[in-house]
């Protein structure tokens, strides 16, 4: 008999782990609940939010999860749920024919509240909307989540809690445990990752990747050119660092800015025009990181790298790192802002410490002599739950 309960159970074809659905399929997994999650946006932010997915499942045993996200998010989100969904017509027409037993709303935008209220939930945790658009938590337990929205003084100064915790507080998780990013690499992944490396670097000297990019919603959170190039010049002044092969990383509205920061240095132009999961290779070949507080961020987080992060517009106390790097503040005396727009003469990126940096990087190669995963072509990722 099929066993349709099975959260690999498609309804018109064999699921592909089995010719046949029979009762003794080794592969069987039956569904206890459906739960939704509502996380759209941005990508960094979406990536961060896998480290809740290991929580879900503690406290949901046997739980089917979809996910729905504004594309190319659900490109990070690949191997690590078991239904993916976008805004495209067809999957929220396929949403309409699905219920949930709980709807886990990470937004706080009208677009996902609209989302939860077009859908069969029985129970709902995070963040909705009142008929005239004031957003609002849907559980006390958000409240804190959503008054750290409403003011600036006590995001920037009174919070102490990352991002990753506020979150898995407002959803009632249960205690929180520094989960991880969950990132799965799949064979053709892992393989481009291990050629990259060997092209990059040597058994002798990790390599260095330097994400010059960030969103254009805050690009204030990047190093101007100059600034990348002053930063290499320390690298290679630091007698622990300065054999290490650089990689300048990036997407595709990074290309001309690196073109630019590499010309006369020695550094190795990684593709920037290849998507995300190219993106997330490129990362994995690397050792130690060097970045803003971005998307490539959360890659190198996410991929277990030694990362230093410099901070000036936004909140350093709400990135986890997970004990495997080091963080750099801007001396603008006006951080953190959030600001879209600045015009001070000195900006906050004007204002970091490049031999600090250096130096920081050079703590990495430490972490990699005496960590579990030494400097090898090893890739660094969650297993699949599937």
């Amino acid at each position: 008999m099929a066993q349709i309960d099975c959260r690999h159970f498609i309804g018109y074809k064999p699921c592909g782990k089995s010719e046949t659905c029979e009762t003794s399929c080794a592969s069987y997994s039956p569904v206890e609940r459906r739960i939704l999650v509502i996380h759209l946006e941005a990508l960094g932010a979406v990536l961060r939010s896998t480290s809740l997915l290991e929580a879900i499942r503690k406290q949901h045993p046997g739980a089917h999860i979809t996910w729905i996200t504004k594309a190319p998010a659900h490109l990070l989100l690949q191997n690590v749920v078991d239904r993916i969904l976008t805004l495209t017509p067809e999957d929220l027409l396929k949403l309409t024919a699905l219920e949930f037993d709980l709807a886990l709303v990470i937004d706080k935008s009208l677009a996902a509240a609209g989302i939860l209220k077009s859908t069969k939930v029985k129970v709902a945790r995070g963040f909705g909307a009142t008929p005239d658009g004031a957003i609002v938590p849907l559980n006390p337990e958000a409240r804190e989540l959503w008054e750290l929205g409403l003011s600036d003084y006590k995001k920037f100064f009174v919070n102490q809690k990352t991002e990753q915790r506020l979150v898995h507080e407002s959803l009632v998780l249960g205690d929180y445990k520094t989960d991880e990013y969950q990132i799965v690499l799949n064979e053709s992944e892992q393989a481009l990752t291990r050629s990259r490396r060997e092209m990059w670097s040597s058994r002798e000297a990790p390599t260095i990747g330097i994400n010059t990019g960030c969103s254009p919603t805050l690009p204030h959170k990047k190093l101007s050119v100059e600034g990348h190039r002053k930063l290499i010049a320390k690298i290679k002044e630091n007698p622990l660092t300065r054999n290490c092969p650089i990689v300048l990383l990036g997407g595709p509205e990074d290309g001309e800015r690196n073109d630019k920061i590499a010309v006369g240095m020695p550094v190795i132009l990684s593709p920037t025009t290849r998507g995300l999961r190219d993106g997330l290779a490129s990362v994995a070949a690397c050792d130690l990181v060097f970045t803003g507080d971005s998307l490539g961020m959360h890659m190198a987080i996410g991929l277990k790298k030694w990362v230093v992060a410099w901070f000036g517009p936004t909140c350093a106390q709400e990135i986890e790192l997970y004990g495997r790097g080091r963080k750099i503040l801007s001396s603008a005396t006006c951080s953190p802002c959030w600001k879209r727009v600045c015009h001070k003469s000195v900006m906050c990126y004007d204002q970091v410490d490049f031999r600090e940096a250096a130096e920081k990087l050079a703590e990495g190669l430490v972490w990699l002599t005496s960590s579990s995963k030494p400097h090898s072509p090893e890739i660094s990722s969650s297993p699949s739950p599937f």
